[in-house]
């Protein structure tokens, strides 16, 4: 593997925003895309998260290749359907973006536990980042599967061999954290600016 497991994620990174500083679809859904690497590394810890990614990006890119010029931009897609008053529907592309960008919070906590405790089982950083990103959000349910699955998150030091590749694993995580952050920070912001940001799982 050329570079680490984040690499691409890095390269995707520098796409997402339009010259005028604009959030555009279809590079921050494929972004998105690009963690499922990192993911799949995790093995069955993160089947319900990977799921769940998966089929919110796949709603929200339905909606853009429906009309990519009217939806080129990610936050007129929330706009359209606040004017449609269907912003608030379980199956929405607001709740898929709030939901793809919660997930998204998950994987950057996970990072950062990994980087900022070296001591810290993979477990263990897996479950005080659900506890401080997703676990308000879940039902009793959701939390409960979520957080059995999250126990059997692989081995910490075989996790770090095989992201590795050919790169700085801890280098390129530290970027990967730093610069996908602000793109979700800026999503809660939009989505909290028009009353979204704080639906909870239906």
């Amino acid at each position: 593997m050329e570079g680490t497991v984040f690499t691409p994620c890095l390269e995707g990174m520098k796409h997402v925003r339009s010259e005028q500083g604009e959030m555009l679809t279809k590079p921050f859904l494929d972004l998105c895309k690009t963690l499922f690497p990192v993911l799949d590394r995790f093995g069955v810890a993160m089947t319900i998260v990977k799921a769940d990614i998966r089929g919110n990006i796949s709603r929200l890119e339905k909606n853009y290749l429906s009309d990519p010029d009217k939806y080129k931009y990610l936050y007129t897609i929330v706009q359209g359907e606040i004017e449609s008053e269907t912003a608030k529907g379980s199956s929405s592309c607001t709740n898929g973006l709030l939901w793809l960008t919660r997930a998204m919070d998950f994987s950057v906590e996970v990072c950062r536990n990994l980087l900022a405790h070296p001591d810290w089982s993979m477990s263990q950083a897996c479950g005080e980042s659900y506890q401080k990103t997703l676990k308000k959000w879940h039902g009793w349910l959701a939390s409960s599967t979520s957080s059995m699955g999250l126990k059997l998150a692989p081995d910490r030091k075989k996790f770090m061999e095989v992201t590795a590749g050919s790169g700085d694993i801890y280098a390129d995580m530290e970027k990967f954290c730093s610069g996908f952050g602000p793109f979700l920070q800026e999503n809660h912001k939009f989505l909290a600016s028009v009353g979204m940001d704080d639906m909870e799982a239906s």
